[in-house]
């Protein structure tokens, strides 16, 4: 039996790939490549393909005795999305749709969901999955029609589905195997370490009147390796399960919140460099603070994350990120 790992070329995809492959799992990858990165490809069987592209997909599967799916291929640029909606809508929704289709067409039954904490719009912190969702962009609008789109398939095909609701993933595999590389940097921790490195002049800090304590907006942060080792278990509780259309969602963060400002200051410390900054306007969709309860998948999923630090968080992606120089 294989795991297909969609978007496995990618930044979080690609170390779930890893952290299956050590767990003894046979590992398929399917990736268009469009933000993903060919050397970040570690598992034999790859398939350069776009998910909505129903004959390279039906050869995946035809070629694949496939047991469950863990689903990344998405589009995830909050502000990309606020300009191009109707990409983000074709990309992740009707991407997501033909999934639900070759899992009818070939009878798999597992799927795990990269869904998001843009789902919740403006909330207060900690949030619960019990939670409002009042998505503010596009991008979490995507996400969670998947995801009411997996509970409707669910209550009528029988499938096991998690969606897994991220907060915002930092840092790399502890090995600098891989990490957190893309074409045109968007994320703060990355954009930081070359500003760093020289590589940039400056980081841009998108509005500084929010109403958090500094005035910039608060963030929680979450290891890589951890959030994918909870893909993990959440495939692992369908696959033991004797039940049909069992149905989970769940926060992934730290449960602690930082600022902008925080997270440059703990940049200078890991990397004893100083980071040349810059006010921009605020970034149309950003909310002002995002602080994930995680005490639902602790708790029916025994999920320990490991990095608690977040200077041990930024070290990870320093020790990657001086790398690509």
């Amino acid at each position: 039996m294989s795991i297909l790992v969609t978007g496995g070329a990618g930044y979080i995809g690609s170390h779930m790939v890893l952290h299956l492959l050590e767990k003894g799992y046979d590992v398929v990858i399917v990736d268009d490549l469009s933000t993903g990165n060919k050397e970040a490809v570690l598992a034999n069987r790859f398939y350069n393909a776009d998910l909505k592209d129903n004959k390279a997909m039906d050869k995946v599967f035809r070629e694949n005795n496939i047991d469950g799916i863990i689903h990344f291929a998405a589009y995830s640029l909050v502000g990309e999305s606020m300009q191009n909606p109707i990409k983000y809508y074709e990309n992740n929704v009707f991407g997501t749709l033909k999934i639900l289709q070759y899992m009818e067409n070939y009878g798999v039954k597992n799927i795990v969901f990269s869904s998001t904490a843009a789902v919740y719009g403006e909330q207060p912190s900690p949030i619960k999955e019990s939670a409002r969702t009042n998505p503010t962009n596009p991008y979490g609008e995507s996400k969670l029609s998947v995801e009411k789109m997996l509970k409707w398939a669910s209550r009528a095909y029988g499938i096991n589905y998690a969606a897994l609701r991220y907060f915002n993933a930092a840092g790399s595999h502890e090995s600098g195997r891989i990490g957190e590389k893309r074409k045109i940097e968007t994320h703060l921790i990355p954009i930081a370490l070359d500003v760093a490195l020289g590589k940039i002049d400056k980081l841009l800090i998108f509005g500084d009147d929010y109403d958090t304590p500094d005035g910039t907006c608060i963030r929680d942060y979450i290891h890589v390796c951890d959030l994918v080792s909870a893909h993990l278990l959440a495939l692992e509780k369908m696959q033991n399960s004797n039940s049909c259309a069992l149905s989970m969602t769940y926060n992934l963060g730290s449960e602690k919140g930082f600022s902008v400002n925080q997270i440059v200051q703990a940049v200078k410390d890991v990397t004893k460099k100083d980071i040349r900054t810059e006010i921009a306007p605020r970034r149309k969709g950003d909310p002002a603070v995002l602080v994930a309860s995680s005490e639902k998948i602790k708790k029916d999923l025994s999920w320990n994350p490991r990095y608690n630090d977040i200077h041990d968080i930024i070290s990870t992606a320093w020790e990657y990120r001086k790398k690509l120089r």
